[in-house]
């Protein structure tokens, strides 16, 4: 079904890098979304009634909600796609961002709202009736969930979509919730105990954390998040892979909306090559990386010694010393210059960003120490810098 839909609404919905070709993804989600969501509002209001049940009721007012969230992502998208003008010269992207988090905060309202109405029932509780026929509607309800949860997955992990991601954990929270209900109704026909409203608490809670997830997961990139260790080495390959290049460093990638990144790094070119051989060198791989990644790719050159073995020996040497004191560091930048008293090795260090300061100033310290035991003609001028790759999860 899911391939249906993509193939017969998404032009060209293979080249996923295209701005427009996102649109269309993020239009098809909300449309589909929007259908499915009010289909469901109008069965489960009905069986609340029928019913007389809090938390059925607060199902069906969920998907409502979810139905006007579907509406709010249609124009956030339509309205991130818009192109750049002298305002906003990076694009519209981050509405989209902006649209998810408004999204979660009317989730959070929804939660907040059946969590008050729940504590009431669980007070003044009122008499359900049990029917098989709505105990199906709402298993019918389930399914359909699970399937629009797993349709977003599927389309937010073709074109690396945090909001469809955010739509398929909301989905499947309200497939939890839809089916706790159906068990306390279930609860009521066999034993007669009648625990609506502690289950209702239950689902006020969950939707309630569903937002906050959501809050979170639209907030990160809105106010800069860490690389993507995947595409911290797309992009480190991409350009190391050039004939020239010897090295990167100091990567930076700045998000402004899915499918607009513009990028920093350092690419490392032997010092004894024509500075404008190498120039041509990083023009080019600028301009195929806005081809082939979709980014917009500024490189610094830095040019390093590649035949000098009393250079390169003093440079194995300090990062072997590094290595000794602290193995998750390392050195980029390795300059030597020769004195008649004092011989300065000027370097950056790279260390985790989370050290404290006491760590961030020990470490250049102590490293300093150990060269000048080997050389006391050494003066170490050191740049502590850091990664802005997140870490990846053991």
């Amino acid at each position: 079904m899911t391939e249906f839909l993509v193939r017969h609404f998404v032009k060209d919905y293979t080249d996923v890098e295209k701005i427009s070709v996102r649109t269309a993804y993020g239009v098809l989600s909300s449309i589909v979304g929007i259908f499915c969501n009010v289909f469901l509002f109008i069965v489960k209001f009905v069986v609340g009634l029928v019913l007389h049940s809090v938390s059925v009721t607060a199902d069906a007012f969920n998907n409502l909600s979810d139905a006007g969230s579907s509406i709010i992502s249609f124009v956030g998208v339509k309205m991130a796609e818009k192109p750049a003008d002298k305002d906003h010269p990076f694009g519209h992207g981050r509405i989209e961002y902006i649209a998810a988090l408004i999204v979660s905060f009317l989730v959070l309202e929804v939660g907040f709202t059946f969590l008050k109405d729940s504590i009431a029932k669980i007070r003044t509780p009122e008499e359900l009736n049990f029917q098989a026929v709505s105990v199906l509607i709402l298993v019918l309800s389930v399914a359909v969930k699970l399937w629009l949860g797993l349709f977003n997955r599927k389309l937010g992990a073709r074109i690396n979509s945090k909001v469809m991601m955010a739509v398929f954990t909301d989905s499947m929270g309200d497939a939890v919730t839809t089916g706790a209900t159906i068990l306390s109704i279930l609860f009521f026909g066999v034993t007669g105990v009648n625990i609506d409203g502690f289950v209702g608490v239950g689902v006020a809670l969950v939707v309630m954390w569903a937002g906050v997830g959501i809050a979170k997961d639209t907030l990160e990139p809105l106010i800069g998040e860490a690389i993507d260790p995947e595409v911290y080495e797309q992009i480190k390959r991409f350009v190391e892979d050039y004939e020239g290049i010897q090295g990167t460093h100091d990567l930076i990638v700045h998000n402004y909306g899915p499918g607009r990144s513009m990028a920093s790094i350092h690419a490392e070119v032997p010092n004894d090559v024509d500075i404008e051989q190498s120039h041509e060198i990083i023009d080019r791989i600028e301009r195929d990386a806005a081809k082939k990644l979709g980014v917009f790719l500024v490189i610094h050159m830095d040019p390093v010694e590649m035949k000098d073995e009393r250079v390169l020996g003093i440079r194995e040497r300090a990062v072997h010393i590094l290595k000794e004191l602290d193995p998750t560091c390392s050195i980029h930048d390795f300059r030597v210059v020769h004195g008649e008293k004092q011989i300065n090795l000027i370097f950056d260090m790279v260390i985790p960003i989370e050290y404290d300061e006491e760590k961030r100033s020990a470490l250049p310290q102590h490293l300093t120490e150990r060269l000048q035991k080997e050389d006391s003609r050494y003066r170490c001028v050191i740049t502590v810098d850091y990664e802005y790759v997140a870490k990846t999860e053991e």
